[in-house]
């Protein structure tokens, strides 16, 4: 046990992080019906850097991380200007198209690479055991000043998410308040997939907010009861790596997607002891 604590303790503690800012990034992502636009920006990260592998970059280098970051907010600004008070085109086919486009741009980029295929599985499913205490301390602070911006402006961000429509009627610019989540969200996903991977991250974005969502309707408990079953399937999860010694991203996500259905049996359940009772 204590072993275990010992290796997994800096790895959970970046993932209560990872937790605390993707579940509620994944409250908007879900009320927006963009599902694909966590894991498209994800892609498009893991795109920038693949582009600087290719120019010389280690993946854990900052000019890595920059190339990244630029090329997510490029597609920040995309999805921004797709937005549309009629929209012609669902956004959420411009989002797959970006995200197929930027897949298959970094299997060529890698493919001239010699250990192309092992990059490719890196940026995937990452290797969250070597984060440091030093990443823990700097991923904390990245995500507490996007925290704090989208606490003074909730009002805004919330409203264009459940409402646009009102929005654009308010006057509101959207696509610049559109900018500004998708920017901020793209610089958690940059920062995310550096350490933990495209398929991690879209399991902390999503599957806890699916879950919450089948047991509550407010927002804030939606968002707490994402928190409390993101970290105990992270803890179930890191369990299972350790103990039956498998790669520690993909077990967490396969924990997410067995507590996933749990959380759907669980659903049918109540709601058919609900019908029962009322008949009854």
């Amino acid at each position: 046990m204590s072993e275990f604590i010992q290796i997994m303790f800096w790895p959970f503690m970046a993932s209560l992080i990872f937790v605390g800012i993707h579940v509620y990034f994944g409250l908007h992502i879900i009320e927006r019906g963009v599902i694909f636009a966590d894991l498209a920006l994800a892609q498009i990260a893991a795109l920038g850097a693949g582009v600087g592998l290719a120019l010389g970059y280690h993946l854990d280098s900052p000019e890595s991380y920059w190339f990244s970051l630029a090329l997510t907010l490029v597609g920040a600004a995309i999805f921004a200007l797709t937005r549309l008070r009629k929209q012609i085109i669902m956004q959420e086919a411009l989002i797959g198209i970006v995200y197929v486009v930027s897949s298959a741009l970094l299997i060529l980029i890698l493919s001239r690479s010699g250990e192309g295929t092992e990059h490719i599985h890196e940026m995937l499913v990452g290797n969250i055991l070597l984060v440091t205490p030093h990443d823990v301390a700097v991923m904390f602070a990245i995500y507490s000043v996007i925290g704090v911006l989208h606490f003074i402006y909730r009002k805004q961000f919330w409203l264009i998410s459940q409402n646009p429509y009102a929005a654009f009627d308010k006057n509101i610019n959207v696509r610049w308040w559109d900018f500004l989540f998708y920017v901020s969200l793209g610089i958690v996903v940059t920062s995310s997939v550096k350490m933990a991977g495209v398929l991690l991250v879209f399991s902390f974005l999503v599957i806890p907010v699916v879950c919450a969502m089948l047991f509550a309707k407010a927002p804030q408990m939606r968002l707490l009861l994402g928190w409390i079953i993101g970290s105990i399937a992270i803890l179930i999860g890191m369990a299972v790596s350790y103990y039956g010694d498998y790669p520690t991203g993909a077990a967490v996500v396969v924990v997410f997607g067995g507590v996933l259905v749990l959380c759907g049996l669980g659903h049918v359940y109540f709601n058919r002891a609900k019908i029962d009772n009322s008949r009854s």
